[in-house]
C-alpha cells in the first residue's frame, strides 16, 4: 500500500496528484514549467478510444507500409515478413505498457519520469538520446509528407516538377519546396498544442484505414488478383540461413517503436485510468502494424501486374505508385490521405517527446513549442532523404543501430520503477533541486553507468569493426542490440542500486520527510 504523505492526493483508482498548494510552491523551481508539470486528475480525460486511435494513426504511415519491402528484399517471403513484424510489435508492447504506468499514475511526462532513476539533471542523458532519434524520425516523416505534397501538386500542375528549374542535390526544387511546406504544417500544429493533436488523431485514424482499404480493393480489382508476391518463395533453404536474417529483422521491428517504449508517459499522463490506456494500446498496436504492413504487401503485389514497367523500389513507394494514376481526383484524394497519415504520426510520435525532452534540459528557457521547433530544425539537418534511399539500410542500419541505446534506457527505467522503487515516487521532489532525486549534483551515476554498459555491449560489434578489430561474437551480439542493451542495463542498474544505494545526506532526508524511500 502506498505510503501517505502531506504533498499528494491519492485517488481510489491509484492515480496521484499534487495538492494545489504544493503545485503552487514548486512552480518557482528551475526544474518546472507548465508543459512538464503533473497533469491534474481532472484533466486526465483520454479514453480507450483515444489511445487506440493514437496507435492506429501512428501505425498507418509510409514507413510501416514499406517495412515488409526491406524484409522481403532481404530474402523473406510475405508471411515470414508479416510474422516478424507482428512478433516484434508484440514484444515492444511490453516495455511500452510498463513505462506507460507511471504516466497515468502521476500525470508526468517521460523526462520527468526519468528524473527518478537518473537524477534531476541526469535525466537529460536519456531524454536527449531519445530526442535525437525522434528528430531523425521527424525528418523521415516530413520528407515522406513532402513527397506526397509534391505528387499532389504534380497531378494538378503538370509542369510542377520543372517549374523552378533543374535538380538541386538530386531533387527538383519543387520537391524541396514541398518538403518545407509539409514541415511548416507540422510546426503549425505544434504551436496549437496537445488538444488539437488529439482531435487530429481521432479522425485521422479511421480516415486513413478506410482510404487504404479502398486502394487495396482497387488494386485487387485492377490486377484480377493479388499477383506473384504471395506465391514467391523464401530465399532461405535452411533454418540457420533464416535465423541469421530473422534476429536482426526482429530487433529492427522492436526498434521501430523503441522510441515510444520510452516516452509513452507523454501521452498516458492524460489517461482516464490505467485500464483504459492499457486496453487501447494492446488492441491497436500489434494488430494495426501487421494489418497495414499486409496491405502494403498486397497492394504492391497487385501493382506488379498493373504497372509492369515500374521498378521494384518504385512499386513499394506509394507516392510513385499513385503518381501512375491518370485521374487528378484520385491522385489528390490519395495524396491527401498520405499527408493526413504522415502528419498524424509525425506530431504524435516524433514531436511530443523531443519537445518535452528539450524543455526538460532548460525548463525556464525552452517551452514545448520551442522544443518542437528545435526538433524540426534538427530533423532537416539529419538529411532524411539519405536515410530513406535504401530500404535495407533503413532497417538494418538505422533501426537496429539506435535500438541498442534506447533498449538500455528502457532497461534502467523499468527496473528502477517496478523493482527498485515499487512504483512509488515522491512526486513533488521530481521538480526540486534539493529533493529526493538530487543524488550527486543532480546525477545518479548508477543509472548512467548502467546505460553506458548496455550501449557498450549493444554497439561493441560495429565500433570494434570501425577500429579495425573484427570479433565474431560481438558482431553477432549487435543483431540482438535492443535485447542486449535492455538486459545489460537493467541488471547493472539493479546491482548498483543494491550494492551502493544512494542513502546518504540531503537525498535520504528529503525522501524520509515526504514519506517515500530514496530507493
Amino acid at each position: 500500500m502506498p505510503m501517505a504523505n502531506h504533498e499528494t492526493i491519492q485517488h481510489p483508482d491509484g492515480r496521484v496528484e499534487l495538492r494545489p498548494e504544493i503545485a503552487e510552491q514548486i512552480s518557482a523551481s528551475p526544474l518546472y514549467n507548465s508543459d512538464l508539470a503533473p497533469v491534474p486528475v481532472a484533466r486526465r480525460n483520454w479514453t480507450t478510444y483515444n489511445y487506440a486511435a493514437l496507435w492506429i494513426s501512428m501505425a498507418h504511415c509510409i514507413p510501416t507500409y514499406i517495412l515488409s519491402s526491406g524484409l522481403i528484399s532481404a530474402g523473406m517471403n510475405w508471411w515470414q515478413a508479416l510474422i516478424t513484424i507482428l512478433l516484434g510489435n508484440t514484444i515492444v508492447l511490453i516495455p511500452i505498457l510498463l513505462n506507460s504506468h507511471p504516466g497515468t499514475k502521476y500525470g508526468i511526462p517521460f523526462p520527468v519520469f526519468a528524473r527518478a532513476a537518473y537524477g534531476t539533471y541526469g535525466s537529460n542523458l536519456p531524454a536527449l538520446m531519445r530526442a535525437i532519434v525522434a528528430c531523425g524520425w521527424f525528418g523521415i516523416q516530413a520528407w515522406i509528407g513532402g513527397e506526397a505534397l509534391h505528387t499532389f501538386f504534380t497531378a494538378i500542375i503538370p509542369r510542377w516538377p520543372t517549374l523552378l528549374g533543374g535538380p538541386i542535390a538530386g531533387h527538383a526544387p519543387t520537391e524541396w519546396l514541398s518538403f518545407l511546406l509539409f514541415w511548416g504544417l507540422n510546426i503549425y500544429i505544434i504551436y496549437r498544442g496537445m488538444d488539437l493533436l488529439r482531435r487530429v488523431e481521432n479522425w485521422a485514424a479511421p480516415f486513413v484505414l478506410v482510404m487504404t482499404s479502398l486502394l487495396l480493393a482497387w488494386a485487387i480489382w485492377k490486377a484480377h488478383g493479388l499477383g506473384y508476391l504471395l506465391t514467391q518463395q523464401s530465399k532461405f533453404h535452411t533454418f540457420g540461413d533464416f535465423w541469421a536474417i530473422f534476429i536482426p529483422s526482429l530487433t529492427a521491428m522492436i526498434g521501430f517503436w523503441a522510441t515510444l517504449s520510452l516516452n509513452m508517459p507523454d501521452f498516458t499522463r492524460f489517461g482516464h485510468s490505467q485500464r483504459e490506456q492499457a486496453v487501447g494500446q494492446v488492441v491497436a498496436l500489434p494488430t494495426t502494424m501487421t494489418v497495414f504492413a499486409a496491405m502494403g504487401v498486397m497492394i504492391t503485389s497487385a501493382a506488379v501486374i498493373i504497372y509492369p514497367h515500374m521498378k521494384a523500389d518504385e512499386l513499394w513507394d506509394p507516392m510513385k505508385l499513385v503518381g501512375q494514376f491518370h485521374q487528378v481526383a484520385v491522385v489528390a484524394i490519395s495524396m491527401f490521405t498520405v499527408v493526413v497519415a504522415t502528419l498524424a504520426v509525425n506530431i504524435a510520435a516524433n514531436v511530443v517527446s523531443p519537445a518535452n525532452d528539450f524543455a526538460n534540459a532548460f525548463p525556464k528557457l525552452i517551452s514545448f513549442r520551442t522544443g518542437g521547433l528545435i526538433t524540426g530544425i534538427i530533423g532537416i539537418l539529419m538529411q532524411p532523404w539519405r536515410l530513406l534511399a535504401d530500404p535495407s539500410g533503413y532497417i538494418f542500419t538505422w533501426l537496429v543501430g539506435y535500438s541498442g541505446g534506447l533498449g538500455s534506457i528502457a532497461g534502467v527505467l523499468i527496473i528502477d520503477y517496478w523493482i527498485v522503487r515499487h512504483k512509488e515516487f515522491a512526486l513533488g521532489d521530481l521538480y526540486r533541486k534539493q529533493g529526493a532525486y538530487r543524488y550527486n549534483g543532480g546525477w545518479n551515476w548508477r543509472a548512467v553507468i548502467a546505460t553506458l554498459v548496455g550501449c557498450g555491449l549493444a554497439w561493441s560489434g560495429p565500433v570494434l569493426t570501425k577500429l579495425g578489430i573484427s570479433i565474431d561474437f560481438f558482431n553477432k551480439l549487435y543483431n540482438y542490440a535492443w535485447f542486449v542493451g535492455f538486459g545489460a542495463a537493467a541488471i547493472t542498474h539493479l546491482v548498483l542500486m543494491k550494492v551502493a544505494p544512494p542513502q546518504s545526506g540531503l537525498q535520504a532526508e528529503a525522501a524520509k520527510e515526504r514519506g517515500f524511500p530514496a530507493t
